[in-house]
């Protein structure tokens, strides 16, 4: 078992590190006067980074030949276009003024372009994997009434690109706010793109040329912040433990003690608490079937999790990689789909479960059901907006040759396996025939004040995180902190336990014995922050 598991990582790690993005030049390395590729990628609006199109989308001049650059499966989840850019940047090749294409705007393009600027769309491109932004235009507004307002696209574009030796470091650029045309009016005009080339040697090595990136994510005084609220959660967990943990050993040790010296209880004597319910603890839960297949699907969400973030601290997931996540997410969901099947046929058999099978299917649509729902959404939004983010028909069907071939297999596999190694539910105390009433309990006993009660201190440790995760899907920072998010991850795991078996206690003491639900309610509050940590992430390398 454990070779296995370690083939599967070694693959998992291998594909990921195989699949990064490279240039046309495998290694990287050029001589004077080679052509360095310089891929347009997309352009969007800024406030809003998940809607992005196309570059040519927009009316720019297009270069004579163009080529699509063959993208990855990642590449293509992540709503990637690249295409080769009009600009023609030669290695140390410096350039002043070069007119890189001239184009008639038509009225209706002039309104397109306008309307993007109106909108502060960006561009995004790479030059040898790396990554340049820039704005297409800007407005002045020259009084409150926006009639007032006037619309100028840059025409005129800076690169500003960093080598050593052979290879290249770091590239910027910046546009001459000086030269622009004038969009205000609905009339056809004549544009003519300019660029600038300027080289310049740095001693930087190559190795660390992704470092600015990291640097660039979280500034000092936010990393600062950062470790400050980490420690603030570390605290607040160690004191929570140790509360527990004395109220824990005072209250059970005052419980056991008078469960041993009274075994004999007098006419007049009655068991209180959860002693009094001891017959009914380990009764079967309602719902067999879908507690199996939650724990089956919760199962495998968890283990996604983990290997998700080991692959995060070994370095795979570095910044502009270009879909690396999103690719992991998927064929590690696909290998780990044998998981849900075992876990959920094995507890099911406990339950002393019949219909296997159903279990099965049901445990393998439980999250891929509600994932696909919301996927034909997205995709027809997408689709009507005519955004990138609608995928190809191509990698459609791949995701569902996935799913056929490796994901479905598996999950028969693991039930198959999970009902010849089942074994009976040992329950440590008798289970009565008829169960118990369970007597009427205060408001602050319900479902959903616990729910609430059991959310509150897992979300309060990971806030911060969850802060910094969210300003990254909806703005533009970069999470790149992974062993930051993996100490959260453990303080989530602690706080979470203790919560689940605090509130269990005060449950049976109250004399309530239908505990399975309540129980996986908190556990629903954990998998969900965990799920929100990773999934998250995953828009945050775009």
């Amino acid at each position: 078992m454990g070779k296995l598991v370690a083939i599967i990582l070694s693959a998992i790690f291998v594909m990921c590190c195989g699949s990064q993005v490279m240039s046309d030049a495998i290694d990287h390395r050029y001589k004077a006067g080679d052509l360095v590729p310089l891929y347009a990628n997309k352009v969007g609006p800024f406030s809003n980074p998940s809607e992005t199109y196309c570059y040519f989308d927009l009316p720019f001049c297009s270069p004579d030949y163009v080529k699509e650059k063959k993208e990855t499966l990642g590449e293509v989840l992540n709503g990637d276009c690249l295409v080769n850019a009009p600009y023609k940047l030669e290695f140390r090749i410096d350039k002043d003024s070069q007119v890189a294409c001239r184009k008639n705007l038509t009225r209706e393009e002039v309104i397109q372009f306008r309307t993007a600027i109106k909108r502060d769309y960006y561009f995004q491109m790479y030059y040898d994997d790396l990554p340049i932004w820039g704005f297409l235009g800007r407005i002045d507004r020259l009084g409150t009434a926006v009639p007032n307002d006037r619309f100028f696209l840059f025409m005129h574009v800076h690169f500003d690109i960093f080598f050593n030796k052979d290879r290249v470091i770091e590239v910027s650029s910046h546009v001459d706010y000086t030269h622009v045309v004038d969009l205000t009016e609905d009339r056809e005009l004549l544009v003519e793109f300019i660029y600038n080339v300027n080289w310049k040697e740095t001693k930087i090595p190559f190795e660390k040329r992704m470092e600015k990136y990291l640097q660039s994510s979280f500034l000092p005084h936010h990393l600062d912040i950062h470790w400050s609220a980490i420690m603030n959660s570390c605290i607040t967990v160690l004191i929570l433990t140790g509360c527990f943990v004395t109220f824990y050993m005072r209250v059970l040790k005052k419980d056991f003690m008078e469960r041993t010296y009274n075994e004999v209880l007098t006419d007049d004597q009655e068991e209180k608490g959860w002693k009094y319910i001891l017959g009914d603890v380990f009764r079967y839960p309602n719902h067999r079937s879908l507690i199996a297949a939650v724990l089956g699907s919760g199962t495998q969400l968890f283990i996604l999790t983990i290997l998700i973030m080991i692959l995060g601290l070994v370095g795979v997931f570095y910044p502009y990689n270009r879909g690396n996540l999103l690719m992991a997410l998927v064929f590690i969901y696909a290998i780990t789909s044998g998981i849900v099947g075992y876990s959920s046929t094995t507890f099911y058999h406990q339950l002393e479960g019949t219909n296997w099978v159903r279990n099965l299917l049901f445990a393998g649509c439980l999250f891929s059901g509600p994932l696909l729902f919301t996927f034909c959404l997205l995709q027809t939004v997408a689709i009507s907006y005519k955004a990138n983010a609608a995928l190809p028909f191509g990698t459609i069907l791949v995701l569902v040759l996935l799913l056929t071939f490796v994901a479905f297999p598996l999950l028969v596999l693991g039930g198959i396996v999970g009902k010849n190694n089942q074994t009976e539910f040992q329950a440590p105390c008798h289970t009565t025939k008829c169960p118990r009433d369970i007597p009427p309990l205060r408001w602050y006993r319900g479902v959903l004040p616990q729910m609430a009660l059991a959310g509150i201190l897992p979300f309060a440790v990971v806030y911060t995180e969850l802060y910094y995760i969210f300003a990254s899907v909806w703005g533009h920072r970069i999470y790149t902190i992974y062993s930051i998010l993996f100490v959260v991850f453990i303080i989530l795991l602690i706080a979470t336990a203790l919560v689940t078996v605090a509130l269990t206690y005060f449950q049976l003491a109250a004399e309530d014995h239908q505990w399975w639900w309540r129980w996986l309610r908190v556990l629903f509050t954990f998998v969900g922050l965990t799920y929100n940590d990773c999934a998250a992430t995953s828009f945050t390398l775009g």
